[in-house]
């Protein structure tokens, strides 16, 4: 057998995956970082409607059709503080390959790739495959990224350096002074700010900020999706958006390994942009709901655990043994080391189920930690 790239022998199978994987049929699921809402209907009619109208039976342009780039462009003029233009937007196959393309675009083998610790698995990852070297972060004790630790990582090898708001894994939500920061760390040091803003209706606590609200450069990019606010992450939607000469970099790469997102998917993503919204502030309560009760009985077995202002995850401080205990028991939580070694200790809940199913699995946990302790 021919070898394989050094590049991909350096990633594995995600660690969540093999924690799924362990778990029984009947196990009570708090690791899916998937909301448990049904897609709009007005997205899913659109998507019908499109393939039934023979819409979709061809590539759309490689940025994604125009009508839904000027849906996204709207969507920034209503929910954010900075606007993009059309043309400098690629639709994408979920955030995930926005992130992709922005690391391929922008990363040489060897340079240095700055994110957080604990952070998404897919940063390290796509750094990796791009060849360049990872360099995380370790996060402060409230599990937000300080501007000031992202600064004195950057040196003449670091190409980007990535923030999330609101975060996965660790529910964390960037403050306007941080984001200023990191707007400011960006243009100073002139390398790019990759801002993941796929959480970004969840916030309970305070306002969504980007870095892309605080400059003119073109030393922002921002990624989002529809994944999260919809509830369509299997629809593999997304988009990133940044100056016209980086847009023009990454639909080079976006153009050979996808040539167009799926043309029902953005059929179905532009209606759900363009409609009522009440749907993603009903699930906004929903989820600030189950976060308190989550917090609630976590606190009351002794955990100490973070505030997560946003998403929906909790990371809890956990004693040694306790994800396997909790496994054991028939609950599904993710191991904090699964996110980055800032995360050992930690385990990442999501509250993504209903109010009876958390308080059901916290009546597990209440058990398991007893037996750990």
């Amino acid at each position: 057998m021919s070898r394989f790239s050094t590049r991909v022998e350096r990633i594995s199978i995600s660690g969540i995956r093999e924690v799924f994987e362990a778990a029984g049929e009947d196990a009570i699921n708090l690791g899916l970082g998937q909301p448990d809402f049904p897609t709009p209907d007005n997205a899913r009619s659109a998507a019908i409607e499109a393939i039934e109208s023979g819409k979709t039976d061809a590539y759309t342009s490689n940025k994604g059709t125009e009508s839904l780039r000027e849906a996204i462009a709207t969507k920034h003029d209503r929910d954010n503080d900075f606007s993009v233009d059309p043309e400098n937007v690629i639709a994408t196959s979920g955030g995930s390959e926005a992130l992709h393309i922005a690391i391929e675009a922008h990363v040489d083998a060897g340079q240095e790739v700055v994110f957080p610790d604990p952070g998404f698995v897919s940063y390290e990852a796509l750094t990796h495959l791009a060849d360049g070297a990872p360099k995380p972060v370790e996060l402060r004790e409230d599990l937000t990224m300080a501007p000031e630790a992202v600064e004195d990582a950057i040196t003449d090898d670091t190409a980007m350096f990535v923030v999330n708001s609101p975060a996965n894994p660790t529910g964390a939500v960037q403050g306007e002074t941080d984001m200023r920061e990191f707007a400011r760390i960006a243009e100073e040091y002139d390398v790019l700010c990759l801002s993941d803003e796929v959480y970004e209706p969840f916030v309970f606590d305070g306002d969504h900020h980007s870095p892309a609200d605080f400059t003119d450069s073109d030393n922002v990019a921002v990624v989002n999706a529809c994944s999260k606010a919809y509830s369509m992450t299997g629809w593999r939607l997304g988009w990133v958006t940044a100056s016209h000469e980086r847009i023009e970099r990454m639909l080079r790469v976006h153009q050979y390994a996808q040539a167009c997102a799926s043309a029902p998917a953005q059929y179905a993503a532009e209606a759900a942009l363009s409609g009522p919204q009440h749907r993603v502030e009903e699930m906004r309560d929903a989820f600030e709901e189950r976060r308190d009760v989550l917090l609630d009985g976590l606190e009351g077995m002794g955990l100490d655990v973070p505030m997560p202002q946003g998403a929906f995850y909790a990371m809890p401080r956990v004693p040694d043994g306790w994800v396997d205990e909790v496994i054991d028991r028939g609950v599904v939580v993710v191991p904090g080391e699964a996110f980055g070694a800032g995360g050992a200790g930690h385990a990442r809940i999501s509250y993504a189920v209903d109010v009876e199913t958390l308080k059901e699995a916290l009546e597990v946990m209440r058990d398991a930690t007893a037996a750990v302790r």
